[in-house]
């Protein structure tokens, strides 16, 4: 329970469907978030959000603090991640080591069944097996993700690492949900959350300022580096590569003739490479590290509608395998600023196929 409308709505939907409900929330935050944080999800404000909304519902309510894991698996890969050049996507990864991790550790050590969260996604269990040639139709008995009937609140693309096992504990009670129906429902029950402002941001750098979290959690330190165009020449000097992202155009901090983008990023020179806008347009990439839903792994080739980060609308494209669990994804047309460390996850209409990480 963060301490937000949906893991409420969330809360009061399940006792109303009959089952027998604990609220826990995964204490995530170092104290120095707290003093920046005190009103989004990694703050105390939600804490006493939460337990208000559990006493309202007459549920028992814990507090447990994962607060070194979240350091280990979440900042210091956000940390990480930007120092090798690359844009990190610490939701994804927050999910799939704590909210759908140790949080069904700590289910299991109350006795509890399931765990359930505020996701707007969907999971079902496939029925049969398949003879066909279709690789996307599901092998007996694999759990689907799928995505959340309010299409604008998806969530699935922020959850599609994660493993059987942990779809198999899991419980999405507001995947057939629209969000005003959430509100409506946390209304019914007089809720204190039902009116609460959603935060759209990264929880434990609350001003959006990556850059500026990064430097006062001592993660990362000023080093001097170069801009450069695509042909090597020196256009300016930077503080450091973690500091930008594929497609930036603003704050560049040098003058020329015509706007110029970030279109890669040099850790191993510690240099920013600069170019035209259509230099960020690219039709192939490879993934690593992938998941797959309805099957274990990919034996062929397959086509599928590919989401390149959370807000893209999606494109058309042919996935091929790779050997050590990579794909090549070739896409249909063209898309701009595909980034190296951001997630690439692969559907077939509201089916989640998988999805991996985007290389450099």
């Amino acid at each position: 329970m963060s301490g937000g409308v949906d893991s409420s709505a969330t809360a009061a939907l399940l006792i109303e469907q009959g089952y027998d409900v604990i609220g826990i929330t995964l204490k995530l935050w170092p104290q120095d978030c707290v003093n920046r944080a005190e009103d989004k999800c990694c703050g105390p404000q939600a804490v006493t959000d939460a337990r208000s909304v559990c006493h309202k519902l007459n549920i028992p309510y814990y507090l447990i603090d994962e607060a070194a894991e979240f350091q280990k698996h979440v900042i210091q890969y956000f940390a990480d991640e930007y120092k090798a050049g690359r844009t990190p996507n610490p939701c994804v990864m927050c999910n799939q080591n704590l909210k759908f991790g140790r949080l069904i550790d700590r289910a299991d050590q109350l006795g509890a069944d399931f765990i359930a969260t505020g996701h707007f996604a969907r999971i079902e269990r496939a029925p049969t097996p398949t003879d066909g040639p279709d690789l996307a139709l599901p092998a007996q008995g694999r759990y689907l993700l799928k995505r959340g009937r309010d299409l604008r609140k998806d969530q699935s693309y922020f959850l599609f690492s994660l493993r059987q096992d942990q779809l198999a504990r899991t419980l999405f009670p507001l995947g057939e949900k629209t969000k005003s129906d959430t509100r409506e429902l946390a209304r019914h029950c007089n809720l204190k959350t039902a009116d609460k402002q959603e935060s759209m941001e990264i929880c434990f750098v609350p001003d959006n300022n990556y850059g500026g979290f990064l430097q006062q959690a001592n993660l990362v330190q000023k080093h001097r580096g170069e801009i450069v165009n695509l042909f090597g020449q020196v256009l300016g000097h930077h503080d450091g590569i973690e500091f930008y992202t594929i497609g930036q155009r603003k704050g560049l901090g040098i003058t020329t003739p015509k706007p110029v983008y970030v279109v890669n990023l040099e850790a191993e020179t510690n240099r920013v490479v600069v170019g035209d806008e259509s230099d960020l347009d690219r039709d192939e990439f490879t993934a690593d590290r992938c998941n797959w839903h309805p099957f274990e792994k990919l034996t062929g080739p397959i086509e599928v509608m590919t989401k390149i980060r959370y807000n893209h609308p999606g494109a058309s494209a042919t996935l091929t395998p790779l050997e050590n669990g990579k794909v090549k994804v070739k896409l249909h047309s063209p898309q701009r600023a595909i980034t190296p460390g951001q997630a690439a996850v692969f559907y077939q209409d509201d089916l989640v196929l998988g999805g991996g990480w985007i290389m450099r």
